[in-house]
């Protein structure tokens, strides 16, 4: 009895021994091919791509700031609504623009008129310096003519003093020659005056003239630089009535809407933000170690937690950031202490996704996304 139950022990703990080497064996085989399955995975696929979940939707937002200060009349939109570019937001009070047209209108009128009344100054200047000339005409006839009299009270007087000495000539005679000598030298001067005056006055006729004429000389009516300039004042004008009406710049959603009706808006002040859906991206921050073959042009598959990992985006590698996002934040870390302490950086990728995706599962600005890039894309 005793030799039977010691063989049925040793029987049993055999076996227990036998299972324990064929557990441990599949689990040996287990291991193995389940480090044969991940070597070849990581030499096929692994090895071949990078993935991080610190990404987020950005995009190109457009803020929408008025370019004149008035009173806000009219506030057409609200937050979360969809608006198409050229969609009219908000009407700002245009009283003060449009009396800003009306002076810039009556200032272009009044520059037109006071060119046309300088190019007619200026006819009327030429005909004053035709008139002068005609007056130097008429001032040289009568120098002609005081000279020839000259010439002959000259000559008389001539004679009769010759003749004084034989009494041919009573002194009468001969004072009367002289008086009329005088008279005739008296009137030459005056003659020679009159010339001398009257080319004086051409002069002075032909000199308004040539000022009047460098005002208007090569310009019209619309090529005057007063019009010109009051014509940019009206334009400008119109300008400013025009932006009365705000509207939006791109397609997208309005956001962070901060203007009310009756408020006054600010030249330049924001007074809300719309996010073009159509035009978003993803900025992924990619350890600096996974970055060593990363290159522009890339291609990508993201997921978001919106959607699961049931739709998934397709996209291309655009650019790399100019810094780490530490080295770009407000107060950026200082390692020059002794006690420094290496940490891995981030660096910001942009991810450009497929326009038709995002028309499929629209995104929102800020949503965290997992990206996965394949390096095997050259």
């Amino acid at each position: 009895m005793a030799d039977a139950a010691l063989e049925t022990t040793d029987a049993q703990q055999e076996g227990r021994q036998s299972a324990r080497k064929t557990w441990l064996t599949r689990l040996g085989l287990v291991v193995v091919i389940g480090g044969l399955l991940w070597a070849a995975w990581y030499l096929l696929v692994g090895r071949n791509h990078v993935s991080t979940d610190n990404a987020y939707v950005n995009a190109e937002m457009a803020q929408v700031t008025p370019l004149i200060s008035a009173q806000a009349t009219d506030v057409l939109v609200s937050d979360t609504q969809a608006v198409k570019k050229g969609d009219i937001l908000v009407k700002l009070d245009p009283a003060n623009a449009r009396i800003a047209v009306a002076q810039a209108e009556a200032d272009l009128a009044e520059a037109r008129r006071r060119f046309r009344q300088t190019a007619a100054t200026s006819d009327s200047l030429s005909a004053q310096v035709q008139a002068r000339g005609a007056d130097i005409v008429q001032a040289r006839a009568q120098l002609a003519t005081a000279q020839a009299d000259f010439d002959k009270a000259r000559v008389d007087l001539q004679r009769r003093e010759a003749l004084v000495g034989d009494g041919a000539v009573s002194g009468d005679e001969v004072t009367a020659a002289r008086k009329g000598y005088a008279a005739a030298r008296a009137a030459l001067d005056l003659a020679r005056a009159g010339v001398q005056t009257a080319q004086a006055t051409r002069n002075a006729a032909t000199g308004q003239l040539e000022a009047n004429d460098a005002l208007v000389r090569g310009s019209t009516i619309d090529t005057d630089p007063a019009v010109l300039a009051a014509q940019a004042k009206l334009d400008s004008a119109k300008l400013d009535l025009d932006r009365t009406v705000i509207r939006a710049p791109i397609d997208g959603v309005v956001t962070k809407r901060q203007v009310q009706v009756g408020q006054r808006v600010a030249q330049g002040s924001p007074i809300m933000t719309i996010v073009p859906l159509n035009q978003l991206y993803v900025d992924a921050n990619f350890k600096e170690r996974q970055l060593r073959d990363v290159k522009v042009g890339m291609t990508a598959t993201v997921t978001s937690d919106l959607y699961g990992d049931d739709v998934v985006y397709h996209g291309k590698v655009v650019g790399f950031a100019g810094g780490t996002g530490s080295s770009m934040s407000l107060i950026p870390a200082q390692n020059a202490t002794g006690n420094w302490i290496k940490v891995v950086q981030r660096l910001p990728l942009r991810i450009a996704l497929d326009p038709r995706e995002l028309a499929a599962h629209p995104l929102r600005v800020g949503l965290s996304m997992d990206v996965e890039l394949d390096l095997s894309d050259k």
